[in-house]
């Protein structure tokens, strides 16, 4: 008889936000489809981060809904827009959460991706002409913050390894650099000259072309806000948030290793890798437990954010390494 186990990352309804706040996606999906997302959105009330944005004018909203793999799901309540699109690190529009509105001011249209280094050929493609190329799916991913709190969301987007596999990497490319957009007169927080700006991540080849990292393009069913990275952002559920770059306007095939933002400014403290560990804590908290946003109950981190089966076998005879935070 064969018994199918669930990965470890499907935890029990139980444990995660309440259903009964979670906003009703597929309305909301409905709604997108049939252009009225705007109003939709209204109702939620003047306050809220998801008031008036610019459905209508973002070229790429005709493409959303779209179908859901139910490869990438997780058995949790997915966190309320409402809530998720409120609280957010963006650190070129401010060190508080509630940057959605100073997020507003970005201009996501024109967008010019730059991908060169280590490629067959280098390129420039506008974020519309690489969506147009781009197989787009939903995914529900766990998105575990170093700051010990916790969110599911339902990205939109494509596989990283699908634009790798478009940028034709040399065989001695062994990294990606990823680097966001530079406008301080947009972005106030890139004023301020003691952090290293513009942001910067990387990953290995192996990471960048594993099934889990994605690059996202949409939320919820509909074209990604601001203050969560639009119109390109990276993520890879497996590490800390701080991993998945925001806005991304940069792809730079490498064989040297990236030094990314927050392991500049404290290496000590943030390291390249960032795998999820509850077992590794921060120099000045515990990773042992996480908060889901919406929730009173604290639960258990897991192991790679509970992806061990997809991406354990990335770290193997790496143990010289110091692979988590």
């Amino acid at each position: 008889m064969l018994i199918k186990s669930p990965p470890a990352w499907n935890i029990p309804e139980r444990e995660t936000t309440p259903e009964g706040i979670y906003l009703n996606r597929r309305e909301m999906m409905k709604g997108a489809a049939a252009g009225t997302m705007l109003a939709a959105s209204s109702m939620i009330g003047a306050g809220s981060a998801l008031a008036a944005q610019p459905w209508d004018d973002d070229p790429s909203a005709k493409l959303y809904p779209v179908a859901r793999n139910e490869a990438y799901t997780v058995a949790r309540g997915i966190t309320p827009e409402d809530l998720n699109s409120k609280y957010n690190n963006f650190y070129e529009f401010g060190s508080h959460k509630q940057i959605f509105r100073a997020a507003r001011r970005l201009n996501v249209r024109p967008w010019t991706i730059k991908i060169d280094g280590m490629v067959e050929k280098e390129m420039e493609i506008d974020i519309d002409d690489l969506l147009a190329k781009m197989p787009l799916e939903e995914r529900v991913y766990r998105h575990r913050c170093v700051e010990a709190w916790s969110m599911t969301i339902p990205w939109s987007g494509f596989a990283l390894k699908a634009l790798v596999d478009l940028a034709a990497p040399l065989g001695s490319a062994k990294y990606i650099e990823m680097k966001t957009f530079m406008d301080p007169d947009v972005a106030s927080g890139q004023k301020q000259f003691w952090y290293p700006w513009a942001y910067t991540e990387g990953l290995t080849m192996a990471e960048a072309t594993n099934e889990l990292a994605f690059l996202v393009t949409g939320t919820y069913g509909h074209p990604a806000l601001n203050q969560h990275g639009a119109p390109l952002r990276l993520a890879v559920p497996w590490k800390y948030g701080f991993k998945s770059i925001k806005s991304i306007v940069q792809f730079h095939f490498t064989d040297k290793r990236p030094t990314s933002f927050w392991e500049d400014i404290a290496g000590k403290e943030y390291g390249f890798w960032a795998n999820v560990n509850p077992d590794v804590p921060h120099p000045r908290w515990s990773q042992a437990t996480e908060r889901a946003l919406g929730a009173d109950k604290r639960v258990p981190t897991l192991i790679y954010n509970g992806y061990a089966e997809q991406v354990a076998g990335l770290y193997k005879g790496m143990e010289s390494e110091s692979l988590f935070m």
